[in-house]
């Protein structure tokens, strides 16, 4: 017998129930969770998301790292199965109009988290998703493995080192893959830092935007109630 979603009365789980269907079938991101106050048995989300609010992960071309929110350092190379993501030029982060590749993951601890590219870093993505389409099959349905590789230039006469993402893609558990699609279509998945309304959209899947004209002001509400968890 199905059961229905019913978030635990924490603010954090407020905001999920926010935008969770309600819906007779039990989603595959749903876990179930021991409320330690009441005993009661809860499904909850297993990922953790404020919308448009998620964990940033920044690419340091000039370093070849990778590091959360620009200080938590993660290493030369990233993994994950997307569930989001768009391709899109515009004029962002204060660094003039380039085209960007924005993908949205969740990380090991089950935070959802998103990752900018730009430059040469998106053709290489695109080099990616080519064989994946004709394969039948997109960033959503495999495991993308990202290392950052070592070039060099020469500008006035002098050696100058950078670092472009290269990726590359392994099988994804289908289990994996189901919970996050499930997910991605249950809730919005954006950056609010990254969102002006200007894009010029090349490709997208997953991404999407609050529809509902109340929703920027209960996102405001419940990101101010988790913080103060």
């Amino acid at each position: 017998m199905a059961t229905t979603f019913k978030a635990p009365k924490t603010p954090t789980a407020q905001l999920q129930a926010t935008f969770a269907p309600t819906t007779e079938a039990t989603p595959a991101y749903l876990v179930e969770k021991v409320d330690e106050a009441t005993g009661e048995v809860q499904q909850v989300p297993r990922f953790r998301y404020l919308p448009g609010h998620p964990r940033q992960i920044h690419f340091d071309a000039k370093a070849g790292q990778f590091n959360i929110g620009g200080t938590t350092p993660l290493g030369p190379a990233l993994s994950f199965i997307p569930l989001a993501w768009r391709i899109f030029q515009d004029d962002i982060l204060n660094m003039g109009r380039k085209l960007w590749a924005e993908l949205f993951f969740a990380d090991e601890k089950g935070a959802i988290c998103a990752v900018l590219f730009h430059g040469y870093s998106v053709e290489n993505l695109y080099r990616l998703i080519e064989p994946l389409f004709y394969d039948d099959l997109t960033l959503a349905d495999v495991v993308v493995k990202v290392q950052a590789s070592k070039k060099e230039t020469t500008k006035d006469g002098k050696k100058a080192t950078y670092y472009i993402a290269e990726f590359s893609y392994e099988p994804a558990d289908p289990a994996e893959v189901q919970a996050r699609r499930e997910f991605a279509r249950n809730f919005p998945i954006w950056r609010e830092e990254t969102t002006t309304g200007a894009a010029d959209v090349r490709t997208s899947h997953g991404y999407r935007l609050p529809s509902e004209p109340e929703q920027p002001a209960q996102i405001e509400a419940a990101l101010t109630a988790a913080l103060a968890e």
